[in-house]
């Protein structure tokens, strides 16, 4: 009997049926066994506590149910067991990790284009700006040149020319000047640039006696392109004068800065 429990023992069968690894049938005979045999059942319980010990310093090498089944079984659940995590749950972990980074990655790389994108918008809203800006100057000076051009041929405006005197005999103005109307329009195009803190003063003048009144300064000269400048009505004049003035103007002309002067 012992040598048959001897070979019975080292075959193996008693460590695959601790381990699950045996049929229903099989199960139940060595069940069986240990029940009639106590060196069969000495055994299963000296395996089962081997493995338990040894799954508490090392990463169990069977099932964890049959881990769980072997503690069951030896009334071992309030043992102190180091639990170690399957190589699974450390690979999801990695996966956790890596998933997580790329996430970044990507939110960074969305945020990075979204102000490429915001900075595009704002170039292309300032660019926008600066374009209606520039269309709008050059509406202006349209309507400028159109208008300006319209005096230049209106066949109802007298023309006076004013040539160059002493201070400035290279100087020379016209006056585009409509009787019905009496709408003036100076043509300052051959005057030079004025000094800073100096202005053009325009004078409708009456000869006899010599009278003179003032009918415009030619502001913004230099911004004034086209030098044509719109100045005040007048009725009756009989000659057209312009001074070089202090800003703002004089109320009677300075006769040693008279750069140009025509009749009418």
């Amino acid at each position: 009997m012992e040598n048959e429990n001897k070979e019975y023992i080292e075959s193996g069968i008693l460590e695959m049926y601790i381990y699950g690894l045996l049929t229903e049938k099989e199960n139940e005979e060595i069940a069986s066994h240990a029940k009639t045999n106590p060196a069969i059942n000495d055994e299963i319980i000296a395996i089962e506590k081997a493995i338990v010990a040894l799954s508490s310093s090392f990463s169990p090498f069977h099932s964890v149910a049959n881990y769980e089944k072997i503690k069951e079984k030896l009334e071992l659940k309030h043992a102190k067991v180091i639990e170690f995590e399957p190589e699974t749950s450390n690979r999801a972990q990695y996966l956790g990790w890596a998933a997580a980074i790329l996430l970044l990655v990507g939110i960074g790389y969305q945020y990075n284009e979204l102000n490429i994108t915001a900075n595009q918008v704002a170039t292309t809203a300032v660019e926008k700006a600066k374009l209606e800006k520039e269309f709008k100057i050059l509406e202006l000076k349209n309507a400028t040149s159109e208008t300006n051009l319209a005096v230049v041929r209106d066949p109802k405006n007298t023309v006076v020319n004013l040539g160059g005197q002493v201070v400035a005999p290279e100087s020379s103005a016209k006056i585009y000047w409509n009787k019905e109307t009496e709408v003036v329009y100076v043509d300052a195009a051959n005057l030079p640039e004025p000094p800073d803190g100096m202005v053009y003063q325009v004078w409708a003048l009456k000869l006899n006696p010599l009278t003179p009144t003032s009918i415009g300064l030619l502001d913004n000269f230099v911004a004034n392109n086209q030098h044509i400048f719109a100045v005040d009505k007048t009725a009756d004049a009989e000659a057209f004068g312009i001074t070089l003035e202090p800003k703002g103007g004089s109320l009677t002309p300075t006769m040693e800065q008279l750069y140009t002067l025509g009749k009418v």
